[in-house]
């Protein structure tokens, strides 16, 4: 129980001290992990733990759609790929499909990926 709450604290001071950036690149990473559970609970036949993560991946993708800035005319699209996304989650929520999830989550790992290059290059 110790390591438990030391940990919890480390990741509590970690989000706490985290730029926006950071945070975003947590969020992407949350919905990558959430995403690979839910795919292992399909895999597995436990069909709570796979609708409780997607749920999870659902609400982190609110939150990216909450946080848009409309000033800038991308975030019109980035509200299209995420409101893609939360009908995909969706469908493989109900239909439990992994394949579904299987495009969610690439599409997840593309853009964490491309979130780390902007970030990369914002901080050169």
């Amino acid at each position: 129980m110790i390591k438990s709450n030391g940990y919890a604290a480390y990741a509590n001071s970690k989000v706490a001290t985290a730029t926006p950036a950071e945070l975003t690149l947590m969020l992407y990473d949350g919905a990558i992990k959430f995403c690979n559970i839910a795919i292992m609970a399909l895999e597995e036949k436990d069909l709570e733990k796979a609708h409780n993560n997607i749920i999870k991946v659902e609400n982190i993708i609110s939150e990216f759609q909450i946080t848009l800035n409309h000033k800038y005319p991308v975030a019109k699209d980035f509200d299209a790929v995420y409101k893609y996304l939360k009908e995909r989650l969706v469908e493989a929520n109900v239909k439990k499909d992994k394949e579904v999830l299987e495009e969610v989550l690439e599409y997840l790992r593309t853009m964490r990926d491309t979130w780390k290059e902007v970030m990369k290059v914002a901080h050169a």
